[in-house]
């Protein structure tokens, strides 16, 4: 599994700027409010999923954003929706619960994770994420973060989660 270390290179390597704070782990999206001041931008709220047919989904919305777990399905063309087991996000994301991320898509190298990216989200400049663990946060502009997954090979299912309908 790839370390803050690996993703840090990995961003310099595709030549994509990012700054980070370091500060004490935060658990929820309602934590870390002194954070959120002094980085401006997006802040994410982020949910691994796993559907009735064992497709795992990744989520990146703004932590205001509500996400209708019981009508997502319909949206995205899943199968039901719940909560992913630890196991399995520790095996493809190589993060742990509370410090879920859309950069642990780095380590999904066999792309076994669906990646749902919030339309308020996408539209937010710059985003703030985890870098693999809850005691820091990274900031990408949003062309930074577009270049990251196009590293990745990444493209993500935009979602109006307002309009519970997908953007073209």
């Amino acid at each position: 599994m790839k370390t803050r270390a690996d993703l840090f290179a990995f961003l310099d390597a595709h030549g994509i700027p990012h700054a980070t704070l370091d500060h004490a782990p935060v658990f929820r999206v309602e934590e870390g409010l002194e954070i959120k001041a002094a980085m401006p931008g997006g802040h994410t709220k982020n949910l691994f999923l796993k559907d009735a047919r064992g497709q795992l989904w990744l989520i990146s919305a703004l932590g205001e954003t509500v996400i209708d777990l019981k009508r997502l399905h319909t949206v995205i063309g899943s199968g039901r929706l719940s909560f992913g087991p630890e196991a399995m996000m520790v095996e493809t994301l190589g993060v742990t619960p509370g410090s879920v991320t859309a950069l642990g898509l780095i380590n999904d190298a066999d792309r076994r994770v669906r990646f749902v990216l919030d339309a308020a989200l996408a539209a937010s400049d710059p985003v703030n994420f985890h870098p693999l663990s809850n005691n820091a946060t990274t900031a990408l502009s949003q062309d930074g973060f577009r270049a990251f997954l196009a590293a990745l090979g990444v493209s993500p299912l935009i979602v109006d989660f307002a309009a519970m309908a997908v953007v073209d």
